[in-house]
């Protein structure tokens, strides 16, 4: 039985802890995400980049971006963050309260990695204490929280109002370019619509002009292939990569495997 819980103190601070080997989740937040990350491990895999972070660590994790998060226990202890969700509605309050007008609209989202600061440190400390009421937290100290973690994060990092403060919606962007970049994330194919401006009817259409096969025959085959070479060329068990390579689990990934390849993975890292 997996032990994952999240404990909320209000829909934006929460407290996820996670005692099994392994958690796995495909993340795409319409939000942007503080985390400090307690205990335990976690890898956060995107499409061109793959980030490993620890006890003490400090992130930003943009909205309208598209991760795997794994987390593991480590060391003995589980895996355990805090996370503070900075919502369109409260960035926009802070913005039209201090008069800040960015801004760079083509600014390039990432991941913003804080080293160990006394700001960050204190505001997780006046976090820690909330999930120990059993009251409701009042929405003024929830709004005070809030805008302290804003300050804190342009003090700490002056370019990051060109982020906070971007409130553009994603519109229809190109099919193919995402598509390429984003296969080994397992999402259904209406998620894969939505994420590229599109109905699913319409998604299906463009992905059948642009590609000539149907987009389940060509995820398979790309995430196949990407296992295939993470197997053979970087010498990995099929353990470590069925997962990131868009897969649910290992026995589906063995049997499609050798149903492609015509041999079982286990025969390339022997």
């Amino acid at each position: 039985m997996q032990t994952h819980e999240s404990q909320y103190v209000s829909p934006e601070i929460k407290l996820s802890s996670f005692e099994e080997k392994f958690f796995s989740a495909e993340v795409f937040l319409e939000h942007h995400a503080l985390i400090w990350f307690i205990s335990g491990e976690a890898k956060i895999v995107q499409a061109d980049a793959v980030h490993i972070f620890g006890p003490g660590d400090t992130i930003l994790f943009p909205r309208n971006q598209l991760a795997t998060f794994m987390n593991y226990p480590k060391g003995g202890r589980p895996f355990k963050s805090v996370v503070l969700n900075l919502t369109i509605d409260r960035l926009k309050d802070f913005y039209i309260k201090y008069n800040f007008k960015p801004i760079q609209s083509n600014y390039q989202s990432r991941i913003f990695t804080f080293k160990k600061h006394p700001l960050l440190d204190s505001c997780l400390a006046s976090l820690m204490p909330y999930f120990e009421m059993r009251d409701v937290l009042p929405e003024n100290i929830i709004s005070i929280k809030v805008e302290e973690a804003i300050n804190i994060l342009r003090t700490i990092e002056p370019s990051i109002d060109n982020l906070l403060a971007n409130f553009e919606i994603p519109g229809k962007i190109n099919l193919t370019d995402f598509m390429e970049k984003n296969y080994m994330f397992n999402l259904t194919l209406d998620k894969f619509a939505r994420l590229t401006g599109r109905s699913l009817t319409t998604f299906k259409r463009d992905f059948k002009k642009a590609f000539k096969t149907t987009p389940q025959r060509w995820l398979t085959q790309k995430r196949l292939n990407l296992a295939h070479y993470q197997l053979k060329i970087r010498n990995r068990k099929p353990g470590d990569v069925y997962f990131e390579a868009g897969f649910e689990n290992l026995s589906h990934f063995s049997h499609a495997f050798k149903k492609y390849f015509g041999y079982n993975p286990t025969e390339i890292s022997q």
